[in-house]
């Protein structure tokens, strides 16, 4: 396998480290930032450190490989697919990291495809500098079970999802509103019980609530008891609101979270559900589809 990379920030820098590690030999490489003066040094250095090329040009990247993994930022997939469109090689695997929308990443399978390629949608789903190449790794596309063939040898860790691009990156983006959500949700719950000198008091009585069950049976219990409890509880977050806003403490999530569950109250599920918690949060789910 001859490998290239397009784009060789923190994430390319780490696949590349840790497939050289693992016996890789051939793998070459470009960065616009490459001749830049203000960053020039740290491309350059992380290529001497992994034992990558740097060429000047992404169409020279692409005449030296059969794989490409493209490595830029969201907001710049789209564009340098369509760049990259004109060079690139029949047969050649094209693998975009990028945490781009489904519909970018099928309308980035279609210029590969068109041109003869094969497309590979790869989310990686933990942090690169601990896992390196063997970071975990979801993937789908028409390309995916050729990508897999080619590094068995370099023990990636890589699931495949399905054939259809954008599926992978999918589970990465709603993952997302669970990881980067409950993160702004500790932001405000620690302001609030600092503010109050409450912070143990908090602390001790959600990790007792929290670390009993698996997380699939909290987030079941949570899901199930507000359909029904929907109301009482975007009640209660009204006072918790009233109460952040009196010590001048942001309130944004409490406020997200009540529009939420409000919106679940207009449904009416407890009328559904009979007063009775449902068993399961799917069918829940369900009965937001029919009722929405």
């Amino acid at each position: 396998m001859n490998l290239g990379f397009i784009g060789f920030g923190e994430a390319a820098f780490e696949l590349a480290s840790g497939l050289k590690q693992q016996g890789l030999e051939k793998i070459t490489a470009y960065d616009p930032l490459w001749n830049v003066p203000a960053y020039s040094s740290l491309v350059l250095s992380r290529a001497e450190t992994a034992q990558v090329k740097i060429v000047e040009s992404p169409e020279e990247v692409l005449q030296m490989v059969n794989v490409v993994i493209v490595a830029v930022p969201a907001d710049k997939a789209l564009e340098v697919s369509n760049q990259l469109k004109p060079h690139l090689q029949n047969g050649c695997v094209y693998i975009d990291v990028s945490a781009s929308k489904s519909d970018v990443k099928q309308a980035i399978a279609a210029n590969i495809n068109e041109k003869g390629g094969k497309f590979v949608d790869v989310a990686m789903m933990g942090p690169l500098p601990v896992y390196k190449h063997k970071v975990p790794i979801l993937a789908s596309g028409d390309g995916t079970d050729v990508f897999m063939e080619l590094v068995a040898a370099y023990e990636m860790n890589i699931t495949k999802v399905s054939e259809v691009p954008g599926e992978a990156t999918a589970v990465k983006l709603i993952r997302s509103i669970h990881m980067k959500g409950v993160a702004a949700l500790y932001l405000e719950l620690l302001e609030a019980a600092h503010e109050f000198n409450v912070d143990k008091l908090v602390i001790d009585s959600l990790s007792e609530t929290m670390n009993g069950r698996t997380f699939e049976e909290t987030m079941n219990r949570l899901v199930t008891g507000t359909s029904i409890h929907a109301l009482r509880r975007s009640i209660e977050l009204g006072g918790t609101i009233e109460m952040l806003e009196l010590t001048n403490i942001d309130s944004t999530m409490s406020r997200a979270a009540k529009e939420k569950i409000e919106r679940l109250a207009e449904l009416s599920l407890k009328d559904k559900f009979k007063g009775e918690k449902p068993d399961h949060w799917l069918q829940v789910i369900e009965a937001l589809k029919v009722t929405s």
